[in-house]
């Protein structure tokens, strides 16, 4: 590709971003947060999206936290808390990201916000999951792997992939719905997970990491493997990524190891594994990103908890197959809307 035909794709996706899914409009108030380690051209850019639309934007620069969630809460200065207070709009580029901290639930609880959680994406990533994707069918696509996880409430649900992932599990109720437009304040993450959650003692078996965010991103040179029984039970692999996986899952434990409290299927049909991007590669058709540790509603728990990337997975819900090695097989309905996803030329 070009650099004109990648210029494109990039302000194609930022303008998707900024005016189609998140909605700004000149009444918004935009604050974007970036840190250290965030693309400061995709910075430019997406400031300068907020204000051809008309609104007012400001982007703050931080150092980069250790951790996300409450843990950033002691690196943040407490500057940013006036500026989340008053936006409309919080475009979050930091990475870790700063949802959980102390400021983002204020924020949250003030209920006059609507948050991006962007995370680590490139320019690049935001051409592929915003701009080369179209949106509507998008969006149809993962309501109807949504439906298809309502009606399988308390079924068990087993994921198994080439590499050694074999896991079953009672679902759980679904979370948040995911509506096509940030249009209400509220959460909103960049389109391209579906996600479902188990009964978190009900969890039982291997799951076998292909990349890992731990206390950073990277994508594994040796597997992790989580060994699971209700409560995650061990992790076994190389001892660098092993001992500091060892480390965020206590952390974000307590102490002890947690649970496995999300699974998700990758629906983006635009979406590489790049090894540097969490956000883009959980995205990338047929991943999953599992997260651990505690649930959101118990103190410690929602967003610091550590997440891990399978890739090709198979799911089944009962003895049905709604995967197979990445691809959505059924039922009807679901395979004819995953099957109108394609990547745009």
């Amino acid at each position: 590709m070009s650099g004109c035909e990648d210029s494109y794709w990039v302000e194609k996706g930022v303008r998707a971003l900024v005016e189609d899914f998140m909605a700004v409009t000149p009444a918004d108030q935009v604050l974007i947060t970036a840190d250290t380690g965030t693309d400061a051209g995709l910075v430019r850019a997406v400031l300068d999206c907020v204000r051809r639309a008309g609104a007012q934007g400001m982007a703050v620069m931080l150092g980069q936290v250790p951790y996300q969630g409450a843990l950033a809460d002691p690196y943040l200065p407490g500057l940013l808390a006036g500026a989340a207070r008053q936006c409309t709009v919080w475009l979050d580029f930091t990475f870790p990201y700063l949802a959980g901290c102390r400021i983002h639930d204020e924020a949250m609880k003030a209920g006059g916000c609507r948050y991006l959680l962007g995370g680590d994406m490139s320019p690049q990533g935001v051409a592929r999951l915003f701009g080369r994707v179209d949106l509507d069918d998008y969006f149809a696509a993962s309501a109807a792997f949504d439906q298809m996880i309502a009606r399988s409430v308390k079924k068990r649900v087993r994921i198994a992939d080439p590499y050694g992932t074999d896991v079953s599990f009672i679902l759980a109720e679904p979370g948040l719905a995911k509506p096509r437009r940030a249009d209400k304040p509220g959460v909103y993450v960049a389109p391209g997970t579906c996600a479902f959650f188990p009964e978190l003692e009900s969890v039982r078996g291997r799951i076998v990491l292909k990349a890992v965010f731990h206390e950073y991103y990277t994508k594994l040179e040796d597997d992790l493997a989580i060994e699971v029984d209700g409560r995650i039970q061990g992790v076994a692999g190389a001892p660098k990524d092993r001992v500091t996986l060892d480390r965020a899952l206590r952390r974000a434990g307590g102490g002890q190891y947690g649970y496995v409290i999300h699974f998700t299927y990758g629906l983006s049909p635009a979406a590489r594994l790049t090894g540097g991007s969490f956000i883009e590669d959980a995205r990338e058709l047929g991943n999953n990103a599992v997260g651990m540790g505690m649930p959101w509603w118990e103190p410690g728990g929602g967003e610091n908890h550590p997440d891990g990337v399978l890739r090709r997975q198979s799911i089944w819900v009962e003895d049905e197959q709604i995967v197979d090695d990445g691809i959505i097989v059924g039922p009807p309905a679901l395979r004819q809307a995953a099957d109108r996803l394609r990547p745009l030329a």
